[in-house]
């Protein structure tokens, strides 16, 4: 029987901590967190009640079921504990979702899109760049992780699949794919679809409640305002776990409307 809890007495001790969830079947850590008390534990037993729906959607469910179905635990490995603060926690966290590459984390860790791994020269051009100035309604959507991690192109990188209100979607004209800050590309969407398999072929299953786009590249006059441009600290809340931000705030409207994020 796999154990679902500490023993008395051991909880006090251990504060704030981060852990990791590793499949045994190749040593492979497939999931980095962070909790108090018996949390480290309450993964398997969330996926082993789980629903094929919700199966379908968490890609970390999935992972645990095939490694009990094959007979095996779950490995749990507690990386640093005794954390004062969740603040803290959050950052070590954070840290260790950054060194370890296709984990099953549905969003990065915190502040990570902001201050995570990057090359030296990613930080030149984040912080030497000039920031760009909205001339229209567009969202801003960081690709950071589809991009690095699963290799896809900048394009199938930013148009889905996201956690968005279809209907909001569609009336933005430009989506901006900006990596750590800085804009790499631009595109007109021209539908926005449900997240399924027959429109995104990458996906292992479809993913009720998310949607992604088709388009085509941005104007070249458009394109030329954007890419290579720093994302305005204005419209960069740090720390923020959504990659997804809707900007309505434009030259033109300034004092009018205020920016709306997802």
């Amino acid at each position: 029987m796999p154990r679902d809890k500490f023993p008395p007495g051991v909880t006090g001790e251990l504060n704030w901590y981060v852990y990791r969830l590793i499949d045994p079947r190749n040593g492979e850590t497939f999931y980095v967190g962070k909790g108090q008390g018996d949390r480290i534990f309450q993964h398997v037993k969330a996926a082993l009640s789980a629903t094929e729906d919700e199966d379908a959607a968490d890609l970390k469910f999935s992972r645990i079921k095939a490694i009990c179905s094959a007979g095996l635990d779950v490995g749990h490995v507690i990386h640093r504990h005794h954390i004062e603060t969740e603040d803290v926690a959050f950052q070590i966290e954070a840290a260790l979702i950054d060194a370890y590459a296709g984990l099953t984390n549905k969003v990065g860790g915190h502040g990570s899109g902001d201050y995570g791994c990057r090359h030296i020269e990613q930080i030149i051009a984040e912080y030497a760049a000039e920031p760009f100035e909205p001339r229209e309604p567009l969202i801003l959507i960081s690709i950071a992780r589809s991009f690095e991690e699963e290799g896809k192109s900048i394009y199938d990188a930013v148009r889905g699949v996201w956690r968005v209100s279809e209907s909001k979607a569609k009336n933005f004209r430009l989506v901006l794919a900006h990596r750590n800050g800085v804009v790499v590309g631009a595109f007109r969407p021209t539908q926005w679809l449900s997240a399924t398999k027959d429109n995104f072929p990458w996906l292992a299953e479809d993913i009720p409640g998310r949607f992604g786009f088709v388009g085509q590249p941005a104007e070249p006059a458009v394109s030329n305002l954007y890419v290579g441009a720093r994302v305005p600290d204005k419209f960069r809340r740090k720390g923020a776990a959504n990659p997804v931000r809707f900007i309505s705030e434009t030259a033109s409207t300034r004092g009018q409307d205020r920016e709306i994020s997802n």
